[in-house]
């Protein structure tokens, strides 16, 4: 009797684990733990840096913070329960759809101007607002995608490659022509990302590099004189100029446009190695340092809690970037691959700006630092981008 109901027990403690290792097999097969582990201790560390600046700064509201995060959540688990693969064909209504998003903030009724530029809207209703460019960001990463995806990993030739860098300028125009350079350049680098993946002749990207940078030259020296004979901004804005001009030489102005970088530089360099603790950073609690909770986060973050605090993040940032290109070349689908690397190159490029910008090796732009930034709009996509990618790994070995 009795070794008759250790058997039972015995077999009963088998099923047991055998149902619970069923389930975390499935639990890996539906999500990537790296990508998912890593999001989720950037928002942990985000959040603790909008609430140690929301003990000295009003502007960064801890509860709308949470509530982005909330509905970012949300958003994010319903882009992964979805299978994306049929976006592939619909390349020029999703090019409409991206000039449509982009020029939103211009509609009457929907505008709405916050820090005196008009690239939000406020929802109807609900009183929230929301700034569309950041969708605008993902969906000419489809759009990219779906169009790289056409010519099976081998653009063959300069035709079809031109189309496809002509395709990424319209998005990339439009966002300029709407006032917003740092958005412009995170389009065009994350889509510049899925053409390169998509199989174009290396002497073909090197000769668009040096036509880019022939190109930029050419502006900045004519700048100045279409400005003279025209009577006004065209080419640059004044404030655009002279953030170039503080990157070239910080000291140059210090108490105008270099102030920002200035105080930048001096709330990161007295950070030291373990930084000042909650609560000390001096320079934000002070007002300092101009846009501590958003562009300047970074700055904040190494003040707060040092070069410990800046490696911690960096490092999660690592394993996050590395587990999503893994995620994207797992899977079976060409266009789900690029679609996962040009979300790598929102991020990349996005935490490259925010960083070198406050260290001083980009020029200034209002670029916010994913997961980080207090803002809701971009931390909505951020972590829709995070349920995209989980897709992509729900959906690797079942590409049509």
């Amino acid at each position: 009797m009795a070794s008759s109901a250790a058997a039972r027990s015995d077999a009963a403690l088998k099923r047991t684990n055998k149902r619970q290792a069923a389930a975390r097999g499935s639990l890996r097969r539906s999500v990537s733990l790296p990508v998912l582990l890593s999001v989720a201790g950037l928002v942990a560390f985000g959040a603790l840096v909008i609430w140690t600046a929301s003990l000295t700064m009003s502007e960064a509201s801890f509860p709308r913070h949470l509530l982005g995060i909330g509905l970012g959540c949300v958003l994010g688990a319903f882009c992964w329960r979805m299978d994306f693969r049929g976006l592939a064909n619909y390349t020029t209504p999703l090019l409409v759809l991206d000039v449509i998003v982009i020029f939103t903030p211009y509609i009457p009724g929907l505008s709405y101007n916050a820090m005196g530029m008009t690239g939000w809207i406020q929802i109807p209703g609900i009183g929230l607002t929301f700034q569309p460019v950041e969708l605008a960001k993902i969906i000419t990463v489809f759009m990219m995608a779906g169009l790289g995806a056409q010519y099976n990993g081998k653009i063959d030739s300069v035709r079809e490659y031109v189309k496809l860098c002509g395709m990424l300028a319209v998005p990339f125009g439009a966002i300029i022509v709407a006032g917003d350079l740092g958005s412009g350049l995170v389009v065009f680098f994350s889509g510049a990302v899925v053409i390169m993946m998509s199989g174009p002749r290396k002497e073909w990207v090197l000769s668009t590099i040096a036509i880019l940078i022939g190109l930029v030259a050419i502006v900045l020296a004519a700048d100045s004189v279409v400005d003279s004979l025209l009577g006004h901004d065209v080419l640059l804005k004044q404030y655009q100029m002279n953030r170039l001009l503080v990157f070239i030489d910080p000291q140059a102005d210090t108490s105008g446009s270099g102030y920002n970088l200035m105080q930048s530089l001096i709330a990161v360099g007295s950070g030291g190695f373990f930084g000042k603790g909650i609560g000390g950073a001096s320079q934000s609690a002070s007002g300092f340092l101009p846009e501590a909770h958003t562009d300047f986060v970074f700055a904040l973050l190494c003040e707060t809690f040092g070069f410990v605090g800046a490696m911690i993040l960096l490092g999660l940032f690592a394993v996050l970037i590395v587990s999503t290109i893994r995620v994207a070349y797992r899977s079976d689908s060409l266009f789900l691959r690029l679609v996962g690397t040009g979300i790598v190159g929102i991020w990349l490029f996005q935490v490259l700006e925010n960083v070198g910008m406050c260290i001083g090796l980009m020029p200034i732009t209002g670029i916010p630092l994913p997961f980080i930034s207090f803002g809701s709009s971009s931390m909505l996509m951020q972590l829709a981008n995070v349920g995209i990618v989980q897709s992509i790994w729900r959906h690797r070995a079942k590409a049509a």
